[in-house]
């Protein structure tokens, strides 16, 4: 049912509670943002409000009560998937060693970067308003990358002598070239092996 609003009725024709619209309204939102990153991740165009609304099973006033403007449900869908990227850390830490764990977290952060081009316009104003913060985005990024750094200094497969931050602008070089340039995924690839060669130690170290 497309709708986000409390109807019915219980028991004794007492009006139902708020909790299970509410619940149907956390699950429209969500399968909105899930829709939505989909499509942006797929575009190579324009992404219609129309199309995100009908693909995910609700009406477009539906989205408009959750996300009233483009912009709104473009910070979400990119709040979404910064929370997955950044949250990845004690995973890939539990499943793999320090290096490959950070070589793996660059592969995700990679594909993170690439499925923003869907939607670069609209990030673009967010960014110039200030309504999505960069700095924020940056120190969370920083922050992953310094405890894949920190944990492998200790492993003694990663150098300690390296700041997070230069480890994160060499990243955004790769990323930004690739996003000026037809830079097929292979080449991504190995600009990041080149980065990961530069974080390990050395015979002399």
């Amino acid at each position: 049912m497309d709708s986000d609003a409390t109807t019915g009725a219980g028991p004794g024709g007492k009006p139902r509670g708020a909790r299970a619209p509410r619940a149907d309204a956390l699950r429209n939102r969500d399968r909105l943002v899930r829709v939505a990153r989909a499509a942006f991740a797929a575009a190579g165009g324009a992404v219609t409000l129309e199309g995100i609304a009908r693909e995910a099973g609700v009406g477009i006033g539906t989205l408009y009560r959750h996300f009233p403007t483009r912009e709104d449900l473009v910070e979400a869908v990119y709040a979404a998937e910064l929370d997955d990227v950044t949250g990845s850390v004690p995973a890939l830490l539990h499943e793999l060693p320090p290096d490959a764990a950070l070589r793996a977290w660059m592969e995700r952060y990679a594909a993170f970067v690439a499925t923003k081009r869907g939607m670069l316009d609209t990030l673009r104003a967010g960014w110039a308003s200030g309504r999505i913060a960069t700095p924020a985005t940056r120190e969370r990024v920083t922050a992953a990358i310094a405890a894949l750094l920190a944990a492998g200094s200790e492993a003694g497969s990663l150098r300690a002598d390296v700041e997070p931050e230069d480890a994160v602008l060499m990243l955004m070089g790769i990323f930004l070239a690739a996003g000026t340039v037809d830079s097929a995924p292979e080449q991504t690839g190995r600009l990041i092996d080149l980065v990961m060669d530069a974080l390990r130690p050395t015979a002399a170290d």
